[in-house]
C-alpha cells in the first residue's frame, strides 16, 4: 500500500479526432513536455483541463496502489463532514482490451469505493466528486474535476471571417504559445478578428493584439468586448512595436483582407525575432527557410486538418 502525497501529481484524460490528433499531441507536450501513445496521461504539472479542449479531466491524485484493496482500505480515511459526494470512474477507451473493465464491474467499484467513504453519496447533485482510475498497472484516486468547455461559448462571435482559426485551434494554439502563463507576455502582432485573442485572455494570458488593417482591429475589439474580455489591440505594422515579448503569436496573412508577399511574411518573422524569444507560427505553406533565415530554430511542429484543408503549426525558439 502506498500513499502519494510527498509530490503531487495529476491524472488526465483526452479526446481528439484523427484530424486533431497532432495538435493534441503539441499541446500536451507543450503543458507536460512529453506525450502519451494513450488518451492518458500522468504528470506532477497542475493544469486546469477547461484550457484545453482536448482534455476531458482531470484527477489530482490523493491515494495510489497496486490493488484496489489498497485504495479500499485508505478512502476510509475520508470524512465528507456534511457534503455530498459521487465516485466517478474514469474510462479510457483506447487501452488495451485486457486493461479495460466492463460497465457492470466499473459501478460496483464505484458503490465499494462509496461504502468506504464517510458522507452521504448524492450521484445526481453532489458537492464534491471524486475520481478513480487504473493506470500503468496501477490504481489512482483523487479529486475529479471535468472540462467546462468554456471555448464553446466563444464559437459564435459578432465578428467573424471564413478563414479564421477555429475556437478549438486557437485555444490549443494559445496553449501551445502560453502554456503557464505566469509572468509571461505575449503579442500576436496579425490577430486578425482576434480568434487567438479571446481564448488567451479567457483563460488569463497576458497578451497584446496588433494588425495593419483597421477594419479587423476595430472586430478585435468588439470580439474581446463581447465576452467581457479586456485586452489591448493596437493598429500598425510589426515593424513599429518596440517593446520586447516572451512569445509571439503568428497567424499567418494570405487572407482576402490582408494581401501578404513572400517577402512580406519574411518581414513579419524578422520583426517577430527581434521582438520575441519565442514563436509560434500557423501557416498554410511550407516556410521552414524562411523562419531559419529569419534568425529561429524549429523546435516541435504538428499539421491539423479540416476537410482538405491543412495547416501547419510550428514552435520555434
Amino acid at each position: 500500500m502506498e500513499k502519494e502525497l510527498d509530490t503531487q501529481e495529476f491524472i488526465y484524460t483526452y479526446a481528439s479526432s484523427p484530424e486533431e490528433r497532432s495538435l493534441s499531441h503539441l499541446e500536451m507536450r507543450s503543458f507536460f513536455s512529453m506525450e502519451s501513445p494513450y488518451n492518458i496521461i500522468k504528470s506532477t504539472v497542475k493544469i486546469d483541463p477547461s484550457r484545453s479542449p482536448f482534455i476531458r479531466e482531470r484527477i489530482e491524485v490523493l491515494y495510489a496502489g497496486d490493488e484496489l484493496s489498497d485504495i479500499l482500505e485508505q478512502v476510509e480515511e475520508i470524512d465528507m463532514l456534511d457534503k455530498t459526494f459521487k465516485i466517478i470512474f474514469i474510462k479510457i477507451n483506447d487501452l488495451e482490451k485486457e486493461a479495460q473493465i466492463e460497465y457492470n464491474e466499473r459501478r460496483l467499484m464505484e458503490r465499494d469505493l462509496g461504502a468506504r467513504i464517510h458522507g452521504e453519496a448524492d450521484v445526481h447533485n453532489p458537492a464534491h466528486i471524486f475520481g478513480i482510475v487504473a493506470y500503468g498497472g496501477r490504481w489512482y484516486f483523487g479529486n475529479y474535476r471535468k472540462n467546462e468547455a468554456v471555448w464553446l461559448k466563444h464559437i459564435k462571435k459578432p465578428r467573424e471571417y471564413s478563414t479564421a482559426l477555429s475556437t478549438r485551434v486557437a485555444r490549443a494554439v494559445a496553449n501551445i504559445a502560453v502554456p503557464h502563463p505566469e509572468g509571461v507576455r505575449a503579442i500576436d502582432p496579425c490577430c486578425g478578428i482576434g480568434t487567438v485573442l479571446v481564448e488567451a485572455l479567457s483563460m488569463g494570458i497576458h497578451i497584446e493584439g496588433r494588425d495593419i488593417n483597421p477594419l479587423v482591429t476595430e472586430g478585435s475589439r468588439e470580439n474581446i468586448a463581447h465576452f467581457n474580455l479586456k485586452g489591448n489591440v493596437t493598429l500598425g505594422p510589426i515593424a513599429d512595436v518596440t517593446e520586447k515579448y516572451d512569445v509571439a503569436i503568428i497567424d499567418m496573412p494570405y487572407n482576402l483582407y490582408t494581401h501578404a508577399t513572400p517577402e512580406d511574411q519574411a518581414d513579419i518573422l524578422r520583426h517577430a525575432r527581434r521582438i520575441s524569444d519565442k514563436l509560434v507560427v500557423v501557416t498554410i505553406e511550407t516556410i521552414d527557410e524562411m523562419i531559419e533565415k529569419a534568425g529561429f530554430e524549429i523546435k516541435d511542429r504538428c499539421v491539423t486538418k479540416k476537410g482538405y484543408f491543412s495547416r501547419e503549426i510550428l514552435v520555434c525558439y
